[in-house]
C-alpha cells in the first residue's frame, strides 16, 4: 500500500484508469485524457476533448490486429463524443458524435465499440473507423457502462429499467422493471445470471435468459458501485458506508465491513485481496483471515 507515484490533473479523476502495455490512461473532469508511464507516472501525452471525462477508457487493437500492432484507446466525453486515440502518439484517430453526454465507459468486442449515452441510445460503432453501425433506443438516458456477452448488451437506464439487447438485430430482447430507482451501477455477467446495483439500495441478480429475478440484496444506501463476481461470491460497495460480500447462488450475506463513508467506487480483486476506494479519501485492502 505504499505510494509509488502520483500525477495531478486540473480536475477530478472520477473513474478507474485503464492500463495498456506500459501506459496508464486516465480521464479527468478537466477534459483531458492523460497517458502516463506506468512505472514512473511521467506524462507521455494528454489529449483534449471538449468536455469532462467521467468514465474509464477502454482499449482495442489498431488496424494491425493483435500481432504486435498499435493499440487504440477509446473514451467517452461530456462533449457527446466517443474519442479514439493512438496510445503512443496521443493523436486522435477518429471521433463518433452522439446527441448528449457520454457518462459510461465504452465496451469493446468483435470489432465494435458499444456505449450508452445520455441521448438514451445504445450506440454500436465500428472500432476501425468510428462509423456508426446502429443505435438502439432505451427510452431514457444511460449513465452506466454496458456489459457484453454472447452478442448481447446489458445495461440499465435512468428510468429504472434494466435491459438486454441483441446487438446484431438491434432490438431489445427483454426488460426488467424491478428496480425502483435509477441505475448507475454497471453489471457483472456470470454464466447464467447478471448482477447490478441500483439507487433503490438493492443489488439485483437476474436470469440472463429472460430477465426474471433470481434474488435481491437490500442495503441501507444507494448502490452506484459496480459489483465484481469472484468465484461463488459477489463483492460491491454501498452508499451506506459498507463493503459487502454475498453469495452468488442466493444473495445471502457472507461478510461486510463498515467504513463509515459512502463507498461509490467499484472493487478490484488482486493477489487474494479486495481493494476499494471510499469517499473518505482512503484506499482500503481486505484479505481473508487465515
Amino acid at each position: 500500500g505504499a505510494g509509488i507515484w502520483s500525477y495531478e490533473t486540473e480536475g477530478a479523476v472520477d473513474a478507474a484508469p485503464c492500463v495498456a502495455g506500459s501506459t496508464v490512461f486516465a480521464g479527468s473532469s478537466d477534459g483531458y485524457l492523460y497517458g502516463l508511464d506506468a512505472a514512473t507516472g511521467e506524462l507521455k501525452f494528454k489529449y483534449e476533448t471538449g468536455g469532462e471525462i467521467m468514465s474509464s477508457a477502454n482499449w482495442t487493437h489498431g488496424p494491425d490486429g493483435d500481432s504486435g500492432g498499435e493499440v487504440w484507446i477509446i473514451v467517452g466525453s461530456y462533449d457527446g463524443r466517443l474519442h479514439c486515440v493512438d496510445s503512443v502518439s496521443g493523436e486522435g484517430v477518429w471521433m463518433y458524435e452522439t446527441d448528449n453526454y457520454i457518462n459510461g465507459s465504452p465496451a469493446v468486442a468483435d470489432g465494435q465499440v458499444i456505449a450508452g449515452g445520455c441521448d438514451a441510445m445504445i450506440h454500436v460503432v465500428s472500432s476501425a473507423d468510428g462509423t456508426g453501425i446502429k443505435q438502439i433506443d432505451t427510452g431514457s438516458y444511460i449513465a452506466a457502462t454496458a456489459a457484453l456477452s454472447d452478442g448481447r448488451v446489458y445495461v440499465g437506464n435512468y428510468d429504472d429499467i434494466f435491459m438486454c439487447a441483441d446487438i446484431a438485430e438491434g432490438e431489445i430482447v427483454w426488460e426488467y422493471a424491478g428496480s425502483e430507482d435509477a441505475i448507475f451501477s454497471s453489471p457483472a455477467v456470470a454464466e447464467d445470471v447478471i448482477i447490478f446495483g441500483s439507487r433503490d439500495k438493492r443489488l439485483h441478480c437476474l436470469h440472463r435468459a429472460d430477465g426474471s429475478v433470481k434474488w435481491t440484496f437490500q442495503t441501507q444506501g444507494e448502490i452506484d458501485s459496480s459489483p465484481v463476481i469472484c468465484g461463488d461470491k459477489v463483492i460491491f460497495g454501498s452508499g451506506d458506508g459498507r463493503v459487502y460480500m454475498v453469495r452468488l447462488t442466493d444473495g445471502e450475506k457472507v461478510w461486510s465491513y463498515d467504513i463509515g463513508e459512502d463507498v461509490m467506487s467499484s472493487p478490484a480483486i488482486a493477489m487474494d485481496k479486495v481493494i476499494i476506494g471510499c469517499d473518505d479519501g482512503f484506499l482500503y485492502a481486505f484479505e481473508a483471515v487465515r
